[in-house]
């Protein structure tokens, strides 16, 4: 027997039994294993669990559109504190500046290299974006807008999510297990635009708007003052629930278009219970810019209402009572604790650099994951079965060995991707099946080989021998090759396919482990207790 014998008897019950220690989690019995164990174990993906799919499109045109307003926002607001007379404006997909001063120009494209003078005429100046800007914010959009998403995901709760770019400007979402499909689609899909504008309560139309409406009566209440809303001015809406009855209705604001400030300086969003009616509201944090900013805002503003926008809606619009100093303030409304949470979860996460279009929804259910499951076991079962047999049937005894090697390599596989919280998919599950086969591929080498041996008139200890030494190098190359396809299909391939390259690569590991040492191990064992005069196989 070899000095390396025992080593490897030991290195195989060793294996085996991490294997099944770390796979325990995946059964009943997780709640029942220690704290520091419970966190392992094999998780299902979407298509065996269940969940949502979702793919988004990315508008990446409203981004270029965005970037023209910021910076023609910005224009105006350098003019005024270099006093110089000039006024910037959008137009179209262009900046028009308009000033009798030529001198502008530098004054312009210095402040925004990426940008530069497309036309001039009399007293007007037209500046568009560089070649290949408006790309670069599409793709910086796109970019953005995936990590603001993931960002939500991760403190949405969802185990094992996929988020992926797909194409040039669409995004697909996979979240298993999540049940609540419409929360997890508000909670992606919010643009999450935070402003802060003031209510225009002195103009005459403000007086003349109802107090609440229903929520299916907004278009109609736009229609009717369409014509009458001052310049400058725009009617947005604020959602009220009755505490008693729990009915819903929309509150009517007349708000002043110009927002004075954004939530690009928010620092932190939690939520907290008011004592005082015992409901649950956000509290805002500003870095030291937008502390700085909020107080110029309500100190310039007192006795004004301002309103908290989200997306086009009304949160809150309390009365500035005094200068707020501190960089701190509340969205209060009729908020659940949910409600509260998730608000909490898109303005701590950002907002999206665009808006988002639904392009496909698609819910899978427990059950058919379910399903799927039992199918693939079915399948898994026959497969190994079938091969089972038909190794004993065609190698004997040896074939046996074999099939015991097929069986460590299922419960290592299990047991490694356990050990590794891997997610299973369905193609995962056609991953170990064909691990399955490959398993025993290995040993049909390698038993050919031996019978090549005995043929020359070897003893069968020293054909055994022989047949392993000779097929290594071709069992080594050609897992190698089939390795190389794992790693590819991992690296550049989507959920299912990765799914099926993890088990596949991680298949391919441990089959050289049980065909090279394991079955070895068994012939060493077997040959170290008996005289082997003949070898069945």
């Amino acid at each position: 027997m070899k000095k390396d014998f025992f080593w490897r008897v030991s290195l195989i019950v060793i294996a085996t039994v991490l294997s099944i220690i770390f796979y325990l989690p995946s059964t009943g019995l997780n709640k029942s294993l220690p704290e520091w164990l419970q966190k392992y174990g094999i998780v299902l993906g979407l298509d065996l669990q269940g969940g949502v799919h979702l793919v988004y499109e990315v508008d990446g045109d409203t981004a270029v559109d965005v970037t023209i307003e910021r910076i023609a926002s910005s224009l105006t607001n350098i003019f005024k504190e270099k006093k110089i007379e000039a006024e910037a404006g959008k137009a179209g997909s262009d900046i028009v500046v308009v000033s009798e001063d030529t001198d502008i120009i530098d004054t312009v494209t210095s402040e925004f290299p990426n940008i530069e003078l497309s036309s001039q005429s009399e007293g007007r100046l037209v500046f568009s974006l560089r070649d290949g800007e408006a790309d670069r914010i599409k793709n910086f959009a796109l970019d953005q807008a995936l990590e603001t998403i993931r960002n939500r995901v991760d403190q949405f709760g969802v185990a094992e999510p996929t988020i992926h770019k797909q194409s040039d400007n669409e995004i697909v979402i996979q979240l298993p297990g999540v049940k609540d499909t419409r929360r997890a689609i508000d909670l992606v899909g919010k643009t999450a635009i935070l402003e802060f504008k003031l209510l225009d309560d002195e103009s005459p139309v403000a007086a003349q708007l109802p107090g609440t409406i229903l929520p299916d009566q907004e278009e109609e209440t736009l229609k009717q003052f369409a014509g009458q809303i001052p310049e400058g001015d725009e009617i947005l809406f604020g959602r009220e629930v009755h505490k008693d009855t729990g009915v819903e209705t929309k509150r009517v604001y007349l708000l002043k278009r110009q927002t004075l400030m954004t939530g690009e300086f928010l620092t932190e969003a939690r939520v907290n219970i008011d004592q005082r009616y015992n409901e649950p509201y956000v509290s805002i944090s500003f870095d030291a810019t937008g502390a700085k900013l909020f107080e110029q805002i309500t100190a310039n503003n007192v006795k004004k209402r301002l309103a908290i926008v989200l997306d086009d809606n009304v949160y809150s619009a309390p009365v500035i009572q005094e200068k707020i100093a501190g960089g701190n303030a509340q969205i209060s409304g009729s908020f659940t604790m949910q409600e509260a949470r998730d608000l909490a979860i898109v303005l701590r996460s950002g907002s999206l650099p665009a808006p988002l279009k639904m392009l496909q929804n698609v819910t899978v259910g427990p059950s058919l994951g379910r399903d799927s499951i039992n199918a693939g076991i079915n399948a898994g079962i026959i497969a190994g079965l079938l091969v089972i047999l038909f190794m004993i049937f065609y190698y004997r005894m040896s074939g046996v060995i074999a099939d015991f090697a097929l069986v460590l390599n299922i419960v290592f596989l299990i047991g490694v991707l356990s050990a590794f919280n891997a997610t299973l998919t369905l193609p995962g599950i056609a991953g170990i099946i064909l691990a399955i086969g490959m398993a025993v591929d290995s040993n049909v080498l390698m038993f050919e080989r031996i019978r090549e041996e005995l043929r020359l008139g070897k003893t069968p200890r020293a054909a055994i021998d022989s047949g392993y030494d000779k097929a290594f190098w071709t069992i080594f190359d050609s897992h190698v090759t089939t390795l190389i396809t794992a790693i590819v299909l991992f690296q550049f391939g989507t959920g299912p396919i990765k799914g099926f390259a993890v088990t596949l690569g991680w298949g391919v590991f441990i089959n050289l482990f049980t065909a090279l040492i394991g079955t070895k191990t068994v012939f060493d064992l077997i040959s170290s207790k008996w005289e082997m005069k003949k070898l069945s196989i």
